[in-house]
């Protein structure tokens, strides 16, 4: 497989591109269809302080151009990933990506002093996408307070590792949300997670998903995230970001790194074709010969926008 060196922040990755979270749970599933050594990072699933069991059936359903979930983080927790997951990711030579989540600032501070010792874990994407318990009128992500509270204690209990808050496309001011993320402490920003949708069964007149809304995600949210990933790299420019949302080519991709991302994140093109993250660096690579461009940085915020 190709190899385009980039750098995300702090961190050399093999190439630019990463596995989105949830997508290949905590590698294994993943690692029969290509080599996660020759990948840029794999995002695992998030992980919590205790087992979750996640929400009810059904949790999944198509949508023209992608899919709604409401899987609820199921997750076997972070103890279950130290000692069985992350020991097998280092053998296999992947760089690792971990996700945390909670419901308090207390769960994810949690979270983050079990990973400070862990060996292995390259940077902790955190999962603020959450419903907040301290707060049930917002999720973590859709409050300056609650982001800067949650980034800044884990980022004192992580001390150097990376850390790179996944913000929530679904508010006003996403700039004001990414402000108060790089002011607690974040080392970089993770944009975009997915929409709220809704779908319904026009036969039974209920909502496909038992959790009613649930996170679009797939190409049908790609451009959003290209302008979210534009909107924040011209507010913050030297701020590292990982794009996703939707990339399902080398053009997604690239569209993302012109915007403004250090890197990209494919997600839900996995379950449609697992090697989709192999295409998509190659694609990169051709497009860098094409137009003669030794260095992916060379394209990050490149975009030629008028005005």
């Amino acid at each position: 497989m190709t190899q385009i060196p980039a750098k995300l922040g702090t961190l050399e990755l093999r190439n630019p591109v990463l596995v989105a979270s949830g997508t290949f749970g905590a590698g294994r599933e993943g690692s029969t269809f290509l080599d996660l050594a020759e990948m840029g990072g794999i995002i695992v699933k998030s992980m919590t302080i205790t087992p979750w069991i996640g929400k009810p059936t059904p949790r999944m359903c198509e949508t023209p151009s992608g899919m709604l979930n409401a899987i609820g983080i199921q997750n076997k927790g972070v103890d279950h990933f130290i000692t069985e997951d992350l020991p097998w990711l280092v053998k296999q030579k992947a760089t690792v990506f971990a996700s945390i989540a909670g419901n308090t600032v207390e769960e994810f501070v949690r979270v983050a002093d079990k990973l400070r010792t862990a060996r292995g874990i390259a940077a902790v994407e955190i999962n603020i996408s959450c419903p907040n318990l301290e707060d049930r009128n917002n999720m973590f992500s859709h409050s300056k307070t609650s982001t800067a509270a949650v980034v800044g204690q884990v980022k004192a209990a992580l001390r150097r590792v990376p850390v790179f808050p996944k913000l929530s496309p679904n508010v006003t001011s996403l700039a004001e949300i990414a402000d108060a993320a790089l002011g607690a402490g974040a080392d970089g920003l993770s944009l975009i997670n997915t929409v709220f949708g809704m779908s319904i069964d026009v036969e039974r007149r209920r909502p496909k998903l038992a959790g009613v809304v649930g996170g679009l995600s797939g190409p049908a949210i790609h451009p959003i995230a290209v302008r979210a990933v534009h909107d924040i790299h011209r507010h913050f420019p030297h701020v590292p970001i990982i794009g996703q949302g939707g990339v399902a080519s080398a053009s997604d991709a690239l569209q993302l790194i012109l915007a403004g991302a250090s890197a990209v994140a494919v997600g839900t093109m996995n379950f449609v074709n697992p090697r989709a993250s192999i295409e998509v660096t190659e694609g990169i690579a051709d497009y860098m010969q094409r137009h003669k461009v030794t260095e992916v940085g060379d394209l990050v915020g490149a975009v030629k926008v008028e005005g």
